[in-house]
This record gives C-alpha cells, structure tokens and sequence, in this order.
C-alpha cells in the first residue's frame, strides 16, 4: 500500500537493486513508485531504464516522498521489455536483483516478504510475489483434460507448473498453503533473484518488444541449477494499463505462439513430434475457447490470424536452423 504523500517513514533498506522498465507512462510509474516507498521495507537502489520518446517525460531525477533508495535513471537504448532490463543489470550494485513492471501495487510488507522468503533457503535462486488480480484457480472438466494431457500424468493441482509445450501455470493462493511455495518459473511483475543464479545476459535476444514469454525463459534457466518459489504472502496488484505494444492483436498472438516455441525447444529441449503435437493441441484449444467466448468475431479472426503467422515463422526458424540451411555435408561417408 503507498503512504500518504509527505508522510516520513522509516524503513528497512535492503541490499537489493531493484530493475523497472518503461516507456512512456510516468504518471503510472510514479504509483508504483510511491506503492515502493510506503514499503516497510526498501530496495537500496532502483534503476528506471527509460524507453520514452522523450528522455525527459518521465521526469529524469524524479523525487518521491518517502523513497529511501537511490533511485537511478538510465536512459535505453532499445525498446523491449527484456532488452531493458538486460541493459539494467550493469547499472545495479547489489548481489540481489528485483525485477518489477512499471504498473503494480505493492501490499503491505511486499517487499520485506520477498526478501525474507529469499533468505529462507539458501537454495532459492528466485522467488516471486503473488498478484492478487491475477493468479490460478482450478479447472473445469475440459480444461483440467487438456492440463492432463499437456503434462502428460495427473495433478493434483497444476498450479505454479509448467507443462508440455511451455505452458505455464500461475501459482495458486489458498489459506492452507505455506507461505514459500514451490513453483516451476516465476514471472517478472515483481520477482527477485540472487545475482549468482542469473544468466549473463538474463534475457536472450530473442525477446524483442513486448516480450511474452520472456521471464519463463529466464525462470527455467535458473531452475535448473536453483529453487523458485512464490511467496505467497508478498502480495501486489498488477494495475494492467493499455499501450501501443498491446493494440497488435494479430502481432501479439504471432509472438505468443513464437515465442512459446523457442522455449519449449530451445530453453526445455522439448522438440519431439509428440511435443510439436501438444503445442498443436494446445493452440486449437485456446483458439476453440475463444471461438466460444466470441463467436467468430473480428477479435478471434485477428488472433487466428496471428496464430498463422506465428506457425509460419516457426517453419522458417526451424528450417534456417536445419544442417541443409548451413550448408552442412549431412550425407553418408
């Protein structure tokens, strides 16, 4: 929850760079930020890496009441989510790095919660708060058929995973749960990693733009080596807003369909014909889904539209990556 502005608080500072890309939308950071500084508990520092056509639009050096940290500014030199905050590792001081989009409210003792979850388990390599407009709930029939086949056994609860094709689940928030829950990735909201578990870059330079999938990517690489986990109790609200990178319906379905290809062969190594048929499956249903949400209107047509274009691109990944595209010698000695 932010503070009342000018109220003067003391809070905890934290040995925690904390990494906040945007563009374009400085009255919108300026609530997350306020939602940071009426936090218990702070990040020592926090990196603004702007993308707005102005470089003074968001008010370069802004001062918010009650923010402890110092609070950097760092002027991007590309657009993207994922290539923003790639360019924001450099700038941090600290061995913990907290990722956070430029539209979430903090809850009460956010941040101290997902500090304290990291320090929980030595470990953890990253741990994520919980969005409380935006998390799990169990399944229908149909849909809980679909989650059976797409991670190929039953579940009990399918929250927190990541099944077949790289599709990943949004952890649960139930009474009974502990407060440091295991999960299969973690997404960028408002998540934070130690140093050590990240990967230099964090983000491959195949996320571009908006970026979907980009922080599945980075959480399964880590998960290899580390723990994830979602701290259930670090609570925030994702205030969603509208942009020029979210009005592409037909751009956004293309990527979405790409970009779940590249992690489910590229980042999971999954690129057996059954696992092409899964990430098939899966598309005709959440086109049906919608089909039935909309009928045949224009949205659905856009987002079918997109799907085509992304199985296109895909074909073409695929055969630039083939031996026979390289110029390699393939035949028999």
């Amino acid at each position: 929850m932010k503070a009342p502005l000018g109220l003067d608080i003391s809070a905890e500072i934290l040995p925690v760079s904390l990494v906040i890309p945007t563009r374009n939308r400085p009255a919108i950071l300026r609530r997350t930020l306020e939602s940071v500084a009426g936090q218990s508990a702070q990040p020592a520092e926090i990196i603004i890496i702007d993308a707005s056509d102005d470089a003074d639009a968001n008010g370069s050096g802004i001062a918010v009441p009650g923010l402890q940290g110092s609070l950097i500014w760092v002027r991007a030199e590309t657009v993207g989510a994922a290539s923003q905050r790639n360019e924001g590792l450099p700038a941090c001081h600290y061995s913990v790095i907290a990722f956070c989009d430029d539209d979430i409210l903090c809850e009460d003792d956010c941040i101290l919660r997902l500090w304290a979850a990291l320090q929980s388990d030595a470990r953890l390599g990253g741990v994520n708060a919980m969005i409380v407009n935006q998390q799990y709930h169990p399944p229908g029939a149909v849909s809980r058929l679909m989650f059976r086949l797409m991670a190929g056994c039953s579940l009990p609860s399918y929250a927190g995973r990541v099944l077949g094709p790289a599709i990943n689940m949004l952890p649960e928030d139930r009474a009974d749960l502990p407060a440091v829950v295991p999960v299969e990735w973690l997404n960028t909201t408002c998540t934070i990693y130690r140093r050590e578990a990240l990967p230099s870059p964090p983000f491959p330079d195949h996320f571009r733009g908006y970026s979907l999938a980009e922080d599945l990517a980075l959480s399964l690489v880590v998960s290899k080596s580390w723990k994830l986990a979602n701290a259930r109790t670090a609570r925030i609200y994702h205030d969603s807003q509208p942009g020029s990178h979210k009005a592409d319906v037909v751009a956004l379905a293309e990527m979405e369909l790409f970009n779940r290809h590249y992690v489910m062969t590229e980042v999971m190594g999954r690129s057996r014909v059954a696992d092409y048929a899964r990430l098939a499956l899966w598309e005709f249903f959440q086109l049906a889904v919608l089909l039935v949400q909309v009928r045949a209107g224009a949205y659905f047509w856009r987002r079918l539209r997109g799907k085509l274009r992304g199985t296109c691109a895909i074909i073409r990944s695929v055969g630039r990556s083939h031996p026979l595209a390289n110029g390699a010698d393939v035949s028999s000695p």
